[in-house]
């Protein structure tokens, strides 16, 4: 049994790093895990390889100002603004609504 995953957050840490102008080495130092987090490691999860720990994730949502909700909840997007000048609860996605056959 497949354990069931986030399917955007490695695109959302992407957004987050990149909203922040950072590289990924610049990135580990503002989640304060030099020594504790390769690049390699930032690479794979902003591809969906990997997952970051749950204390990572925090780190993630902390910098951005956002819930950690938002960053695993598919069905929430990024604030436009990171870090979120308040902490932000996300944005509910609008989904389309499937015709009928």
């Amino acid at each position: 049994m497949s354990k069931e995953r986030p399917k955007r957050l490695g695109e959302k840490l992407g957004v987050i790093r990149k909203q922040l102008e950072l590289s990924q080495n610049e990135m580990i130092r503002r989640l304060g895990l030099t020594g504790k987090l390769m690049r390699e490691e930032v690479s794979a999860y902003e591809r969906g390889v990997r997952e970051p720990s749950l204390p990572t994730l925090l780190r993630y949502a902390d910098v951005a100002r956002v819930w950690i909700d938002v960053l695993v909840d598919d069905d929430l997007d990024l604030p436009s603004e990171i870090p979120s000048p308040t902490k932000s609860e996300g944005i509910r996605r609008r989904v389309a609504k499937r015709k009928r056959s």
